[in-house]
């Protein structure tokens, strides 16, 4: 994994905007080739705009997490049971009207995914055929990583109706997740896992007690470092958010309450989201807990859920925050979560998301200007 020792590197989460073309094809030969060309052209795209470690834009899966119950087997969704969305907290207390208008299924629910049998990796070809289209598209001596998402993520809205306890079936997903883990490392990319729902069940778990989420989080980062085993540490990014999903994120855990999880994560980096204004703040952090030696932190510096673009300036200015608190070489400039949390939705308009890119890549310029002046 390359690290900032001359200028600070440019990154994002990963999650991109599909096109058009490649969401409307009829047939899967169709597909397949729109796949190719187009994981190839926003690879393209990334390096001429200026980031140092780029993606396919996730562009081979239906979205952030969900993609990964079409690669394993023992889950069957139930439409007529409705499971309640307990990762969006007590936001869907404090906003009904918000949630009526813009997310109705936070009040009716969601189908319900139950595992029924045992869960085995099944996705051997899917996993391929997108490394395949990433390896062809990354030019020589240019960093890429891939995503896959993170045991506590994996079926989030979903019921174990197998497994004789949580944690066997939580090791479950981890053993059947290490597989897709091991092939993207195999294939020569970073891995980057991403753990959305560590951050978002904390609001619901602690009205229970503070004792039941550190429970409940500890088994899944236990989990996650079983199926990173055997994995160099250097080869790993671990993102956590809080939802590219666009609330109020009143409910949203505070950073301090998740740091000693997210750091026991055998990782090389941590990708966090910092800039948007629920959670810019949380720099602060890093004021009082230290970032192990070796490790980089990759903040979030531009920021999916505002239209806004950010000014060069103002990303230079955290950008440089970032580097006077954990030390310039351990700072990689990224975003606070993909542009595209699922295929069919996109958070910005990808203009607007290409501009943002341009602000991150010349606030990174300017930063390294002064940090290595």
């Amino acid at each position: 994994m390359r690290r900032s020792t001359e200028r600070i590197l440019t990154t994002h989460t990963g999650s991109l905007p599909r096109p058009a073309a490649l969401l409307d094809a009829s047939n899967a030969s169709a597909h397949d080739s729109l796949l190719r060309q187009s994981v190839a052209e926003i690879v393209r795209q990334q390096v001429a705009i200026g980031l140092d470690v780029v993606n396919d834009g996730e562009f081979g899966k239906s979205s952030w997490a969900a993609y990964v119950l079409e690669r394993i087997t023992g889950f069957e969704i139930r439409p007529d049971e409705l499971i309640p969305l307990n990762w969006l907290g007590r936001d869907r207390e404090r906003f009904p009207e918000f949630f009526a208008q813009e997310m109705p299924r936070a009040l009716t629910g969601a189908p319900t995914e139950v595992c029924v049998g045992p869960i085995t990796y099944s996705g051997q070809a899917l996993i391929q055929r997108d490394l395949d289209n990433l390896k062809a598209a990354v030019p020589s001596g240019t960093e890429a990583f891939f995503t896959a998402v993170a045991p506590a993520s994996t079926g989030y809205d979903s019921r174990n109706e197998y497994y004789s306890s949580d944690r066997e079936y939580v090791y479950a997903i981890a053993d059947a997740l290490k597989q897709e883990y091991h092939a993207i490392i195999d294939a020569g990319f970073l891995l980057q896992v991403d753990d959305a729902v560590l951050a978002n069940m904390y609001d619901y778990l602690v009205q229970q007690s503070p004792e039941r989420y550190r429970q409940w989080a500890q088994l899944r980062v236990d989990a996650l470092n079983h199926a990173l085993d055997g994995i160099p540490e250097d080869r790993v990014r671990y993102h956590v958010c809080f939802g590219s999903w666009h609330v109020p994120h009143v409910a949203d855990a505070p950073m301090e309450a998740l740091v000693d999880l997210i750091l026991q994560v055998r990782a090389g980096a941590y990708s966090l989201e910092a800039a948007n204004p629920r959670h810019e703040h949380e720099w602060r952090v890093w004021q009082d807990h230290k970032l192990p030696e070796g490790k980089s932190l990759i903040p979030g510096i531009v920021t999916h859920h505002l239209t806004t673009v950010e000014h060069p300036r103002l990303v230079a200015d955290r950008i440089i925050r970032y580097a006077n608190l954990v030390g310039k070489e351990n700072v990689i400039a990224g975003t606070d979560c993909g542009f595209a949390q699922n295929q069919s939705t996109q958070r910005v308009h990808p203009s607007v998301m290409w501009a943002k890119f341009e602000s991150l890549v010349e606030g990174a310029r300017i930063a390294s200007a002064e940090l290595w002046h």
